[in-house]
């Protein structure tokens, strides 16, 4: 599977998704343009289902569906995402073998 997401991060996204009205119908997980080092994550709600083009892969997680279009695929291939909680602070990780080099923020990448 390109895109995986662990069952804490299925967790934590079903735990907000139900705060939401009206109730989305999943997340979407991209890669946009952008960042010191050309390259960041993106995480949102979907209010609608994939498009009619088909240009949208959907990943079922644990009864979540999980939106991916098809160029941010080609980033995303074999990357983790993931919810992780520190004493700096909590928030969702992803873990991609094809990054290259990260910026010292860590907000952004480049493959």
């Amino acid at each position: 599977m390109p895109i995986t997401v662990t069952p804490v991060a299925v967790s934590k996204v079903k735990e907000i998704l139900v705060q939401q009205d009206p109730m989305p119908a999943g997340l979407r997980i991209g890669v946009v343009g952008g960042g010191c080092s050309g390259f960041s994550y993106s995480m949102m709600f979907e209010d609608h289902r994939p498009d009619e083009m088909g240009m949208d892969k959907v990943f079922e997680f644990d009864g979540l569906k999980v939106f991916v279009d098809q160029a941010s695929l080609l980033y995303l291939d074999n990357t983790e995402v993931d919810y992780i909680e520190t004493l700096e602070g909590s928030g969702f990780k992803f873990s991609n073998p094809n990054v290259k080099s990260t910026c010292g923020c860590g907000s952004s990448f480049s493959v």
